[in-house]
This record gives C-alpha cells, structure tokens and sequence, in this order.
C-alpha cells in the first residue's frame, strides 16, 4: 500500500512558504491506518519498549497505539502548561517559529528504555528537545520512530547517535 497516497499537501499552512503534511487522510482510513501501524512497528517488535512517548499533538494518534500493541506505558509530552503535575522543559527551534515541551518529571524513570514517536522529522528541533527530556530524567532512547520523514532538511543531524525509523521520506 503506498501509504504517502494517504497524505495531504497544504501550501502556506501555518504560514506562507511551508507545506503542511496533513495526515488526516491516514487517520480516516482503517487500512491505511492499520498498514502504517504495522509499518510503525516492524523495526521495534523485538526490542523491549517500557515507555512511549507520543508529542503533541500528531504524535498521540500512533503514539498510544505504538504503546498499546508494546504493552508499554504511554507518555504524552506537551506545550507549556498543558500537563497538571511537575514538568521538566526544554525550547527547540522549528522550521517556522521556536517552542517549548515539557514531560512530567515522574513519566520516565532511570533506566526505562523510550520509543519517542512523533510524525514528522523535519528540521530536528522537535525530536532533539524530547531526546533531551528523556535523557534528563535518565530514560535508554532506543528509537525515535516517526510516520514521515522531510530528508533535505536535515533533520537526523540534531540527533545523532539515535537509532531513527521513518515510514515515509520525503
């Protein structure tokens, strides 16, 4: 199944010079979705995952579903102030603006191994503020895994030394 046929081209979105990848189209069709979990899964399935994390907010669709079928915990990591209990930080720059992320200071604990899924790889920033995150609070990173992967921007390079599963690139 050519999975990218589920995938939408939204010019100018959030603001002019960017293409959006919209997965609702992934999302509304069972098959597809099923085939991308599986897909999702395929390099993990014998590895020992304890925690997944899901990033806000695209990253909680598989996410959950990635910890479901791992029988591992699920962790969401979110925007400032969306998570009721003590939280760490960390700020990260994207292809159109800088944010933060915070991960509640209980959710990973030292030594649990981390499957941190978001949906796109972009320009790094994203997945490099959340491999900070888990190594603060002392969680083993065994893979960043994400729906797609944008390759001429670079990405992979702010995370170097982590294993990294995309599936799709464009």
């Amino acid at each position: 199944m050519d999975l990218k046929k589920y995938i939408r081209d939204i010019q100018g979105f959030p603001k002019e010079g960017i293409v959006f990848k919209d997965i609702t189209p992934l999302l509304i069709d069972p098959n597809a979705r099923k085939e991308c979990l599986e897909i999702l899964l395929s390099t993990v399935k014998d590895k020992k995952i304890d925690k997944v994390i899901g990033v806000e907010s695209r990253g909680f669709f598989f996410g959950m579903l990635l910890a479901e079928e791992l029988n591992a915990g699920f962790v969401p990591v979110r925007k400032p102030k969306k998570l009721p209990f003590d939280t760490i930080s960390a700020s990260y720059d994207l292809e159109y603006g800088t944010d933060t992320l915070e991960i509640h200071t209980d959710a990973i604990q030292k030594g649990d191994r981390v499957l941190i899924h978001d949906d796109v790889l972009a320009t790094g920033g994203t997945a490099k503020a959340v491999c900070e995150l888990v190594e603060r609070l002392g969680g083993v990173i065994v893979q960043c895994n994400f729906l797609m992967e944008i390759t001429f921007l670079n990405g992979r390079e702010k995370i170097p030394g982590n294993e990294i599963f995309a599936a799709m690139t464009y």
